[in-house]
């Protein structure tokens, strides 16, 4: 027999040294979550070298042509004059603004970028999705490819080019008027009408833009575990019900995301395009936001009333991006920041 002297408790194992060191407790006697030491900004920088080399042109180019130039809103409380500079121009408070506020035509360009800006939002801002939803319906990845390639190269012409084109086709001497004269109708010159000048505008962003747009919506439905699409199939759902309960609830955060930037970017609704086209319709029809501040600011030399407009912008747009980040958020997204 083995006496109690020499009978012993079996003893636990002690833990490894990495994890004893590593290990916290809680108050309540649990072990608690494993702390790692964050390393020292010279080793992540050593170690992340690659991607901030990558990253550098795009931050230098933010900083050179956005950042930088914000420092000169301050012309926007001067009589800034470009022969004596910064220093030399005398302050004038919110003169600038009373200026602004005051005349009619800042009040109708407001107008007029509100209404395209609303067109926009209306019929071009969904046609990417609905063109990427019809291209990732076709089986073919020929076709397909074929298809994606031909509708986003229009991105890449340039604005002068766009016009020249449409002024070809529907221009009072363009194809269309020319097809109805052939056949004893009247002429049909939608680029110098004013009436049609909004259809015009966002028939032309559509257009341009539309495939460019759907790039993106595209790279989300790749992301759509195929078999969820099988299992509602399995269930009964039909296309329509597959598409509205399974492939528009996948791509809605980024649906949310392009809106709050769109909505952020919504006084800024083209300037090289009404610009070219703002002779042939008229100021009363074509003058927005960006040609009124190239104009007055550039053209006319009241570099004070045109600062004062961009920075009104500017802070229009800041508010409408925090406002629709704030709905973003409601809606259980993450938007363009989290909380």
């Amino acid at each position: 027999m083995t006496s109690p002297a020499t009978r012993r408790r079996p003893q636990a194992a002690s833990p490894p040294a990495s994890v004893s060191k590593s290990t916290s407790t809680s108050p309540s006697g649990k072990p608690g979550p494993t702390l790692h030491k964050r390393p020292p900004l010279r080793v992540r920088l050593r170690d992340n070298w690659v991607m901030l080399a990558l990253m550098a042109p795009g931050v230098l180019f933010f900083v050179g042509f956005f950042y930088v130039p914000m420092l000169g809103n301050v012309i926007a409380f001067q009589d800034y004059q470009p022969f004596i500079g910064f220093k030399e121009s005398p302050l004038v408070g919110l003169a600038n603004f009373q200026e602004l506020f005051a005349d009619p035509a800042f009040w109708e360009a407001v107008r007029n970028t509100l209404a395209f800006a609303a067109l926009q939002l209306i019929f071009f801002f969904p046609a990417p999705l609905a063109l990427a939803l019809l291209i990732n319906s076709l089986i073919s990845p020929r076709i397909k490819k074929f298809v994606q390639s031909i509708v986003y190269l229009p991105h890449f012409i340039s604005w002068v080019l766009v016009v020249a084109l449409f002024q070809q086709v529907l221009g009072g001497a363009g194809l269309v008027s020319n097809y109805l004269r052939e056949h004893g109708l009247s002429a049909l010159d939608v680029m110098s009408d004013p009436n049609t000048f909004p259809l015009l505008i966002t028939g032309q962003v559509i257009w341009k833009d539309i495939g460019w747009g759907m790039i993106i919506y595209l790279a989300a439905l790749a992301n759509v575990d195929q078999s969820l699409y099988e299992s509602a199939a399995v269930d009964g759902a039909g296309r329509w019900r597959r598409m509205w309960h399974v492939t528009l609830p996948a791509v809605r955060g980024v649906t949310i995301m392009l809106l709050v930037l769109r909505l952020g970017d919504v006084l800024s609704v083209g300037f090289e395009q009404f610009l070219l086209q703002r002779d042939a319709v008229g100021a009363r029809a074509a003058e927005v936001l960006d040609t009124y501040i190239y104009y007055h600011g550039v053209v006319y030399g009241d570099w004070g009333v045109g600062a004062a407009a961009g920075l009104v912008k500017g802070v229009i747009g800041a508010l409408m991006i925090w406002g629709a980040n704030k709905v973003a958020h409601a809606f259980g997204e993450h938007g363009v920041y989290s909380k």
